[in-house]
């Protein structure tokens, strides 16, 4: 198995272009598991780790319903919002900056294939990271993703979760609020679910910004601890 993940941070990098990035890796790393099982090779698959900050966005997933969405086409625009239909699980999300975006392309076959599993590892190295600030982050049962409060009136999300898998093989990922600005979440219903709030690492420490490098190193130290990961930090020349 291999367990070497290749990491690269794109920065500021608009949607589409870094969709078809993921994409891209994705489907080359399906290529070689589809090569293995027809020519009985044993190639190594390739594992890798995105992170990005997206200007303004909302994408809807592929069983998401239009209706969590408040503005229509030219409310986007007059805002400069972008707004795409993809393909991975999962309902309405928002992206922007100030938010740490993780893409994980892993091929679950190197680690473990249990795809509930995979999920919970990616909520544990948010709640780890968040811990080390202060921040309780929990799970929500029969919710994806990181909140606080869980179980009161003032529960609020931190850290959105939506994932794709074929093959084993994972694409899209997390969103964990850092220094998001929240006004945008009222332009959607979060995940398509009613009467919970969202919030922010900067908030919950009432503070005006928190270093976007500091937490990502940190997402980086659990998530090669929980995978027990080689990360090898690449450039990004693209």
């Amino acid at each position: 198995m291999n367990k070497t993940v290749a990491f690269k941070d794109l920065g500021v990098r608009d949607y589409q272009s870094t969709w078809d990035y993921q994409e891209n890796i994705f489907q080359d790393t399906l290529n070689v598991k589809i090569r293995n099982r027809r020519e009985n090779l044993d190639l190594k698959t390739p594992n890798h780790l995105l992170f990005v900050e997206h200007p303004h966005v909302y994408t809807l997933g592929k069983s998401g319903d239009m209706g969590n969405l408040l503005l229509n086409k030219e409310e986007l625009a007059a805002r400069k919002i972008d707004f795409y239909k993809v393909n991975r699980g999962g309902d309405i999300t928002y992206h922007g900056p100030g938010q740490i975006v993780g893409y994980p392309i892993l091929d679950l076959d190197n680690f473990f294939t249990d795809i509930h599993k995979y999920l919970r590892y990616l909520e544990e190295m948010v709640i780890l990271t968040l811990s080390e600030y202060g921040i309780n982050g929990e799970r929500s049962k029969g919710e994806t993703g990181v909140w606080l409060d869980v179980g009161t009136p003032f529960a609020r999300k931190i850290c959105a979760l939506g994932v794709r898998a074929s093959r084993w093989v994972t694409m899209h990922g997390f969103a964990l609020n850092v220094n998001a600005d929240l006004n945008y979440f009222d332009n959607m219903i979060p995940c398509g679910i009613r009467d919970k709030a969202v919030t922010s690492m900067h908030v919950e420490l009432g503070r005006k910004s928190i270093s976007l490098i500091e937490v990502k190193e940190k997402l980086l130290k659990h998530f090669q601890e929980l995978f027990e990961a080689d990360l090898v930090k690449q450039k990004t020349k693209d």
